[in-house]
């Protein structure tokens, strides 16, 4: 019988740092990110996601081709950013990217450090890869995940 694996996280603190990855956050000032965390995380999605919205306007959409636009649409996705509690919830339309409403379930939640998604976005990092390395958690419809994944695949960076 062979030993048991060790897990991850023993091995995280002896692990070579990523390029540009962040040092954790010392005790007193984690403690107070919790905080705001928290405040932020009552807050209303919506103005966060109007102003995603317009940004995804601009920078994504003109880069997606009628079949993408087409399985993309009318899928509301939320997005948190784990450090700052934030979420978007959005939703493609038939006149671009808009703020999805309460009423609607997300199809797909996307969980994801605010770095990783800031390296995804710049083409620095692989989705697969910050996925497996659990920096990126994806839960709902994997179907609709893949196909999403595809299509920012096929456009490559949304910011340089």
């Amino acid at each position: 019988m062979s030993a048991p694996l060790p897990s991850r996280t023993a091995n995280a603190p002896h692990a070579p740092a990523r390029p540009g990855a962040l040092p954790p956050l010392p005790a007193a000032l984690g403690a107070a990110v919790a905080r705001v965390r928290g405040i932020v995380r009552r807050l209303p999605p919506q103005p966060p996601s109007w102003l995603a919205a317009l940004w995804l306007d601009r920078a994504l959409l003109p880069r997606l081709s009628a079949s993408q636009r087409r399985s993309l649409a009318d899928h509301v996705v939320e997005l948190e950013l784990l450090e700052p509690g934030l979420r978007l919830r959005l939703v493609l339309g038939e006149r671009g990217f808009a703020a999805a409403g309460a009423g609607r379930a997300p199809v797909l939640v996307i969980r994801a450090r605010t770095q990783a998604l800031w390296r995804l976005a710049r083409g620095e990092d692989d989705a697969d890869r910050l996925f497996f390395d659990r920096a990126l958690v994806m839960e709902g419809d994997t179907e609709f995940g893949l196909e999403l994944k595809n299509a920012l695949d096929a456009i490559g960076p949304l910011w340089r």
